[in-house]
């Protein structure tokens, strides 16, 4: 049974969506331990109500990085592939090292288009007619991983960043819980840029 580590910054809708996959027989994975870097949020009681071990390993109690991410991978011990989900911090290129081809973010744009924490402002300032969101690895730089899956969403003329990251979440409950049922199934290959997906 692959073991997954989720790590939050907040809702974890994402992380609700993986939980649900599982629990619908869909994806043969176990939530080892959901780790969040802020207190009292709501991914914490969404562990917690399923019965999956979570902690917040509080970012403001660490002066150095390399001590939050040291607790981190402390927590981490065991698990096969590593899913952020929502989680607003950078990873050091050490840890990304450490779970290189095993580290998974989904980002709400069809990157390589509008990178950062922006990506609906961003989207609707250029007046793109099209946006969605992206499953892929993590590697050293900032949502520049392999691709593994998009979904594309239609802009509409009105839509607010609100309007517009309501449909994409919808989008990304769909392909994060497909995309980590191909990883588990061993059929992704990570080749230069590009992922392969390999017959089942």
């Amino acid at each position: 049974m692959t073991k997954l580590g989720v790590l939050c910054s907040g809702r974890g809708t994402d992380l609700q969506s993986i939980i649900d996959a599982i629990q619908r027989g869909e994806l043969n994975a176990e939530i080892s331990v959901v780790l969040t870097d802020k207190p009292n949020v709501m991914a914490l009681e969404r562990a917690a109500r399923a019965g999956i071990k979570n902690i917040c390993v509080d970012r403001k109690k660490f002066s150095e990085r390399a001590d939050f991410e040291a607790e981190l991978l402390k927590n981490l011990a065991g698990v096969d592939l590593v899913i952020l989900a929502g989680f607003m911090r950078i990873l050091s290129p050490e840890f990304v090292r450490r779970y290189a081809g095993r580290l998974m973010n989904i980002h709400p744009s069809l990157l390589p288009s509008f990178k950062g924490a922006h990506a609906h402002r961003d989207a609707l300032a250029y007046g793109v007619k099209i946006s969605g969101c992206t499953v892929h690895f993590v590697d050293e730089g900032t949502d520049s991983g392999p691709i593994i899956l998009q979904a594309a969403v239609e802009v509409f003329d009105d839509d607010t960043e609100e309007t517009l990251s309501a449909r994409i979440l919808e989008k990304e409950h769909v392909i994060y819980p497909q995309a980590i049922k191909l990883f588990v199934e061993g059929r992704l290959k990570i080749e230069g840029r590009k992922v392969k997906i390999l017959e089942g």
